[in-house]
């Protein structure tokens, strides 16, 4: 009988980053080297289940992107929804959140929460800035891939809201299918009164 896959140990816990670093789309492609260089200038952090990470629309200490070493975490935003949330999405090892923040620094888009226990490397914004002086290269291709996983975020933002856009105008044309029918009875309700 096959023995579960044990979590890596702590000694082995830089190994596994950079092994999941070079994995991470769209970091994917990235040497060793290179992942260790970024991993390296990553703080590694335990986060228990059920901790709060971060909170949407959190304006301090914002500025990190962080990599899912081992566990899961919940992303869920409000969505303007009184009393609700909309998940986002569950994310697991290999993962990258944050990095909006790590770019601008600016309020959270979405609350973040630990579904297990949770290991991360965090990258401050301050130490990817230490990066662009110390190994330029290394940084270029960081912000390359926070920028591919940005844009292909724009790009899913712009194909739902076409999508909501149609909805709408459809939406739009049977209420104005039902005005015009309801216009009309009442209309044949006045006629037949007066």
């Amino acid at each position: 009988m096959a023995q579960p896959a044990q979590p890596p140990r702590r000694n082995d816990l830089r190994e596994h980053a950079v092994e999941l670093m070079m994995q991470a789309a769209p970091l994917a492609g990235m040497s060793r080297a290179e992942a260790e260089v970024v991993v390296d200038a990553m703080k590694p952090v335990h986060v228990l289940a059920d901790t709060l990470l971060f909170e949407e629309g959190d304006a301090a200490d914002s500025d990190y992107l962080v990599l899912v070493l081992e566990g899961q975490l919940r992303a869920v935003n409000s969505s303007g929804i009184p009393d609700g949330e909309v998940v986002i999405t569950v994310v697991g090892a290999g993962s990258l959140l944050g990095e909006m923040g790590v770019i601008d620094g600016g309020p959270r888009s979405a609350s973040c929460t630990a579904l297990t226990d949770v290991k991360l490397g965090v990258l401050p914004r301050a130490s990817l800035l230490g990066l662009v002086e110390s190994h330029p290269m290394v940084a270029a291709r960081m912000m390359l891939g926070i920028s591919t996983i940005l844009a292909g975020r724009l790009r899913e933002g712009n194909r739902r809201l076409r999508t909501l856009s149609q909805v709408s105008r459809a939406l739009q044309l049977e209420l104005d299918a039902v005005h015009a029918v309801n216009r009309r009875l009442l209309e044949e309700q006045v006629g037949r009164g007066a």
